[in-house]
């Protein structure tokens, strides 16, 4: 058995519940609910069937705020809450850090790529390209480290991209989703790049404002993604790609599925010794995430990449 730690929660992410009860096969409705995300106690119960990962079983949780450590334990029976970060270190065999605030992914990450504890680190990695060379690094001195958005793992993704070739040369896609760049630029571009089989993309240009983050990345010279992400718009994440002889519209709603097989790849990653996701291809949507905040920053200038 894989004795997982679950480092959690920042504001308004829901993962440690979710990923938690995905895991272990457990989750409370009542507890999740009163944290205030009952659209995934929604889709657990829709896919309660189906829960539960072979092998693997979160047994240790932490978080900032003990009561939200106890919650997450109830919902998800993990056995053991840990009052300090550095615990988990010697009791488990794995690391999810469930958290989706960025800024403080190194500080809490570290102490376990120090370890040589094998880590899958929330959405995004970083936004600051001093921390992503440093992940590099550890990568580079035989560390365990996976990173990416579900969206890599989503079924609609996939499906495209059976039938990509169809449509002929690409030139355009369109990508529009809810909420900001920060947390939910990589959601948008983790999707695109996947589904275009990872290419190195040219620039990177902000057009946006506060509210209506609007991103235009060049993928080659005739090729561009326009992504769009508007806070007060309805949830949705919509991707539509334009070729020379056909063009399909993929509209991605099953989260659990994405979630689900995000966490098969990792135990999976586990099992080999070896993450199944390439780094590179993690650094390369982390680029562009980064580059467009530079791009924001400088008023809209031109990012080469």
């Amino acid at each position: 058995m894989i004795k997982i730690g679950m480092i959690g929660m920042s504001p308004g992410n829901a993962h440690p519940y979710s990923w938690s009860a995905i895991i272990n096969g457990k989750y409370d409705v009542n507890e999740i609910n009163n944290a205030g995300f009952p659209a995934v106690s929604d889709y657990l119960e829709a896919n309660k069937d189906t829960l539960g990962v072979l092998g693997a079983q979160v047994t240790h949780i932490w978080c900032d705020e003990i009561n939200r450590a106890k919650s997450i334990a109830i919902s998800g029976q993990i056995e053991y809450v840990v009052q300090n970060l550095e615990d988990i270190i010697g009791e488990v065999d794995a690391i999810i850090l469930g958290r989706d605030d960025p800024e403080n992914h190194w500080e809490l990450a570290k102490p376990f790529l120090d370890a040589n504890i094998p880590i899958f680190i929330d959405k995004p990695l970083a936004i600051n390209l001093d921390e992503l060379i440093s992940y590099e690094q550890y990568i580079k001195n035989g560390r365990f480290l996976m990173s990416c958005s579900s969206m890599r793992y989503s079924a609609e993704i996939l499906a495209a991209k059976s039938s990509i070739k169809s449509l002929g040369k690409i030139h355009l896609l369109t990508v529009v989703g809810k909420k900001d760049w920060k947390k939910y630029g990589v959601h948008m571009v983790e999707a695109t790049m996947s589904l275009l089989n990872d290419p190195k993309a040219l620039s990177v240009q902000y057009l946006g404002k506060d509210g209506y983050d609007i991103v235009l990345l060049e993928i080659n010279t005739e090729c561009y993604a326009s992504i769009h992400l508007i806070n007060d718009i309805t949830g949705t994440f919509q991707v539509s790609v334009y070729g020379e002889n056909a063009w399909l519209s993929i509209d991605i709603k099953n989260s659990y599925s994405m979630f689900k097989e995000n966490i098969l790849e990792f135990v999976k990653s586990l099992n080999q010794k070896k993450p199944t996701l390439d780094f590179n291809k993690t650094k390369n949507v982390i680029q562009i995430v980064a580059a467009a905040l530079k791009s924001k920053n400088l008023s809209g200038e031109k990012i080469n990449l």
